[in-house]
């Protein structure tokens, strides 16, 4: 399967702007335009941030991160390659674990560093909201 991802600002010089997003309702135009048919696949997980449709050679799968978030249905956190959690990919604070394993920390507490993690994620990324700050890692650096 094919897949697409409207830019979005995890961009190492910072030069993303929303009027540059090749959004997924413009990328669907242009697979009607080419494709006799697209049909909509329905999600088998609802946090699944592809949405595919199925088209004459085959699937498409696009994520419209930005467009249309799907936020609500996220079930996804990551751990960064130097031992961190964080609850969103647009997240700006991540929890540590690094260090608490390294001191020895025993499991309760590693969960108990990331169930706080998840506590303060926020209910959306806000990309589209005024004063978004994207995160200060690109996304080679955080694992998406």
């Amino acid at each position: 399967m094919l897949r697409f991802i409207e830019f979005m600002p995890l961009d190492t010089d910072r030069a993303w702007q929303q009027d540059q997003v090749f959004t997924g309702d413009q990328l669907l135009q242009t697979l009607q335009n080419e494709f006799k048919s697209v049909v909509p696949v329905p999600r088998p997980e609802p946090s699944q941030p592809a949405e595919e449709f199925q088209v004459d050679r085959g699937r498409v799968g696009i994520i419209r991160s930005v467009t249309a978030p799907f936020c609500e249905a996220c079930n996804r956190i990551r751990i960064t390659a130097d031992g961190a959690v964080r609850n969103c990919l647009f997240a700006t604070s991540e929890t540590p674990l690094r260090g608490l394993i390294r001191a020895g920390a025993s499991d309760e507490d590693l969960m108990s560093a990331i169930r706080g993690c998840l506590a303060g994620k926020a209910k959306a990324h806000g990309i589209d909201q005024d004063g978004f700050q994207p995160p200060d890692r690109p996304m080679y650096a955080i694992g998406g």
